[in-house]
C-alpha cells in the first residue's frame, strides 16, 4: 500500500491503531510511505532476506512512532482550536457557522411535500442529522412535515 504520509494512514487512538496494525500485519500488507524513506526498500525486497526482515522491523517501529506523533499532532490541533473558540466565546466574538437559510428553507419545503430523508439528501447533499434538525424545528414552529 502506497501512502503519501503516515498521518494519512492513522490519527487513531492507541487502541484503534493497535487494531489497524494487527489487521495490516495479519494481511501481510506492506506500507510504503513517501515520508518514511526506510519503507521504500520494502517495495522490491525478497521478504525472507536478512535485509528485508531488518528493514521490515525498523519500518514497523517507525510506523508505530509516526502514528503516535500523528495522533499527538491531531489532539494538539483540536485542543488549540477549542481554546481559540473558548476565548472568542468569552470575548463575545464566536458565532459559529451561520445556518444556510436558503438551503434550510428548501429542505423544509421538501419535508412538507412528503419527500424522504434519502431523497432530500440526494437533492441537497445535507446530512440526515441536518434534515432531522430542520424537521424538528418545523414541528416546533407548527410547520407541517411528514417524517422520512
Amino acid at each position: 500500500m502506497l501512502i503519501e504520509q503516515v498521518d494519512r494512514l492513522s490519527r487513531l487512538t492507541s487502541g484503534d491503531w493497535s487494531k489497524l496494525r494487527k489487521e495490516i500485519t495479519d494481511r501481510q500488507v506492506r506500507i510504503v510511505a513517501l515520508d518514511l524513506p526506510t519503507s521504500h526498500m520494502l517495495a522490491d525486497e525478497d521478504r525472507e532476506s536478512f535485509t528485508a526482515r531488518m528493514a521490515e522491523a525498523i519500518n514497523s517501529m517507525l510506523l508505530d512512532m509516526l502514528a503516535a506523533v500523528a495522533r499527538k499532532d491531531y489532539e494538539d490541533r483540536r485542543r488549540r482550536q477549542a481554546q481559540g473558540q473558548a476565548k472568542a466565546k468569552a470575548e463575545g466574538r464566536y458565532k459559529g457557522r451561520p445556518a444556510n437559510e436558503k438551503r434550510n428553507a428548501g429542505i423544509a419545503r421538501m419535508l412538507s411535500s412528503g419527500m424522504s430523508y434519502s431523497q432530500i439528501h440526494d437533492a441537497t447533499n445535507a446530512s440526515r442529522a441536518t434534515i432531522a434538525k430542520i424537521s424538528r424545528a418545523c414541528k416546533l414552529s407548527g410547520f407541517a412535515t411528514t417524517d422520512g
